[in-house]
């Protein structure tokens, strides 16, 4: 799990300056990284979302995976019905702080896939989601 760096920030600031807390988005659906793709891709159906935070054995958010993900790893010619979140994943994701602001989160960003962070408090746990418009 990469932890977008945060600085101090003026509350005067402008809008790029506010922090991520003001912006996010409610969580959604969690899940834990044993679940395998196709039971994941149920359950984004079902939560009707885009996307869902992925959680550790300790319940630590670690990942958030979007059904573009998903949907490709299911339509690869390795793919089988037991493939869980963690084979597809990896190491710890990147996920943000509330107190950092938009745009240091938008600059962290630049190369990512996802359009969207998790936030999460200093333990770990879920906060929401800051999605980032492009």
């Amino acid at each position: 799990m990469t932890l977008v760096q945060m600085h101090p920030h003026s509350a005067s600031a402008t809008p790029v300056h506010k922090p991520v807390a003001d912006a996010m988005d409610t969580a959604g659906p969690q899940v834990w990284d044993d679940m395998t793709v196709e039971v994941a891709l149920s359950v984004m159906a079902s939560a009707r979302t885009g996307h869902l935070l992925v959680c550790d054995n300790d319940g630590l958010c670690t990942h958030l995976v979007t059904q573009a993900q998903l949907t490709a790893v299911r339509d690869s010619s390795a793919y089988t019905d037991r493939v869980q979140l963690r084979d597809i994943l990896g190491d710890g994701g990147q996920v943000t702080s509330p107190m950092t602001t938009m745009a240091e989160a938008e600059h962290a960003m630049p190369y990512r896939p996802l359009d969207a962070l998790p936030v999460v408090d200093e333990q770990g746990s879920s906060l929401g989601v800051l999605a980032i418009a492009r």
